[in-house]
C-alpha cells in the first residue's frame, strides 16, 4: 500500500511522514532529498542551475540510492551535506526542472514497486502516485510553517529572521504552486490537513486513524 503526503515546505510533512512509517512498519521515501542531491550535484558540478538541458544531463548521469537512513549520490554519503541553506536554495530551482522531475519520477516509482511505503513531497499524489490508496495534503499557515524552519535552521546554528524565512517561503511556494510541470496542489481525492494549530503527534494519529479506519 502507498501513502501520499504532499504539501508546503514547513508544513511539517515530512516529520508526519516519517513517523506514520514507523507506527505502520512500512518503508519512508523523502522525495525533498533525492532533488537536494541532485542540486547538490549542480553545486559540486560548479553548473548552472537554471540550465535546463545541462541539468537534466547530468541527474542522467546520477546514482541517486537510500541505504537505510543515509542518501547516496553516486555512491557518497551526501545525507548531512544536502541539509545546507545552498542546497536549499537551489533545490527548489531544480525542482522547476521537468527533465529532472522526470528522472526523479522513474526513480520513485521504482522505489515504491519494492512495497508499501509512505511517501512525501509535492507531487506524490498527483503525479508519482495517482493511484495511491490513500492521500493527504499537508499545508499551514505561511507565519506558522516559517517559524518552525526557523527552529530548524537555529538548530542547525543557521541563524534568521522570521522576516527572511517568510519570504523564501514565499518565493518557493510560488515557484512550486506556478510551474507548468508537475505544480504542487491537493490531489483531487486528497484529504488536506491545517497543521497550524496541530501537534505533529495530532497529525500522526490524524492520519494513521483514517488510514485503518
Amino acid at each position: 500500500m502507498i501513502i501520499t503526503l504532499d504539501g508546503p515546505a514547513g508544513s511539517g510533512k515530512s516529520t508526519v511522514a516519517r513517523l506514520l512509517a514507523e507506527r505502520m512498519n512500512y518503508r519512508f521515501l523523502d522525495t525533498g532529498a533525492m532533488y537536494r542531491a541532485v542540486a547538490l550535484a549542480v553545486l559540486k558540478g560548479a553548473g548552472d542551475e537554471n540550465d535546463l538541458e545541462a541539468v537534466t544531463k547530468l541527474v542522467a548521469a546520477c546514482t541517486i540510492e537510500f541505504d537505510s537512513d543515509r542518501l547516496l549520490l553516486n555512491q557518497d554519503d551526501v545525507t548531512a551535506e544536502i541539509r545546507s541553506p545552498e542546497v536549499t536554495a537551489v533545490s527548489s530551482i531544480i525542482a522547476s526542472n521537468p527533465g529532472v522531475r522526470n528522472r526523479l519520477v522513474e526513480l520513485q516509482r521504482a522505489i515504491g514497486r519494492q512495497g508499501s511505503m509512505v511517501t512525501e513531497g509535492r507531487d506524490q499524489g498527483t503525479v508519482v502516485f495517482p493511484e495511491a490508496a490513500h492521500k493527504f495534503f499537508v499545508t499551514a499557515n505561511l507565519e506558522a510553517r516559517a517559524r518552525r524552519r526557523q527552529r530548524e535552521l537555529a538548530h542547525k546554528g543557521v541563524n534568521q529572521s522570521i522576516t527572511t524565512v517568510m519570504d523564501q517561503l514565499r518565493q518557493r511556494d510560488e515557484r512550486d504552486e506556478q510551474r507548468a510541470h508537475a505544480p504542487m496542489k491537493p490531489a483531487e481525492n486528497a484529504l488536506v490537513i491545517d497543521t497550524s494549530d496541530l501537534t505533529i503527534a495530532q497529525v500522526v494519529e490524524m492520519i494513521a486513524k483514517k488510514v485503518s479506519g
